[in-house]
């Protein structure tokens, strides 16, 4: 008999491979070779399977050792941990916006992200606006990656042949671009240079930024 965690861990494989749009009861229970009706018997509609999923997918994030590394290095730690998931499940982004994401696993990473802010000296109203501020900036860094993602999801779905696709597209990027000189000469130098992280460069400049408010005078939570 199948386990409510085999569902959800079936509904998360479903959803890396076929984004929320490719996600029902029915297409679910062929991927776990089961009929829809025991799909049922755990989960009772499809908004609250993927309301599970998106909570098991928070659960692979490590937590750090706050006391052990500092507060800095746990919060970008726990940043990057949160990239790296929302990357590799690039369904998350438009489930949260049409989704309350909730549950024990993304508690205990809330939980974390607010003692980290806190160990760092920031009074509870200042944490909440630090953490919810870098949670949005993981979301927007993730954004891209998830984004195309998506587009490849969309297109399995529709039997289209990806790699022609891109091919198409980035010779249509390419012509717009030649007629802006900035554009063009980034274009031109990645094939040569190749980019640094802005991930990481944002990730630093923010909490570069947190870190000088803590001692400021004039810092407070609006």
């Amino acid at each position: 008999m199948l386990t409510k965690e085999q569902v959800v861990q079936a509904a998360v494989e479903v959803l890396d491979a076929e984004g929320v749009n490719g996600l029902n009861i029915r297409r679910l229970g062929a991927h776990l070779g089961s009929a829809a009706s025991a799909m049922y018997y755990h989960v009772k509609s499809k908004d609250k399977l993927v309301v599970l999923a998106a909570d098991h997918v928070f659960g692979e994030i490590p937590l750090p050792d706050t006391a052990g590394v500092g507060w800095r290095e746990a919060a970008a730690s726990l940043a990057r941990g949160a990239y790296a998931m929302v990357v590799r499940h690039y369904w998350l982004i438009p489930a949260m916006s049409t989704h309350l994401i909730y549950g024990p696993n993304k508690a205990r990473f809330d939980e974390q992200s607010l003692t980290i802010y806190e160990s760092a000296g920031f009074t509870q109203a200042e944490a909440d606006q630090a953490a919810a501020t870098v949670l949005m900036f993981v979301i927007g860094a993730a954004q891209g990656q998830a984004a195309q993602a998506a587009w490849q999801a969309h297109l399995r779905r529709n039997g289209a042949d990806a790699d022609k696709e891109l091919q198409g597209i980035t010779a249509e990027m390419l012509a717009v671009v030649q007629t802006l000189p900035r554009l063009r000469a980034r274009v031109d130098s990645a094939a040569i240079t190749p980019p640094g992280d802005p991930f990481e460069f944002g990730l630093q400049t923010l909490l570069a930024g947190l870190e000088s408010r803590i001692h400021s005078p004039t810092s407070s939570a609006p």
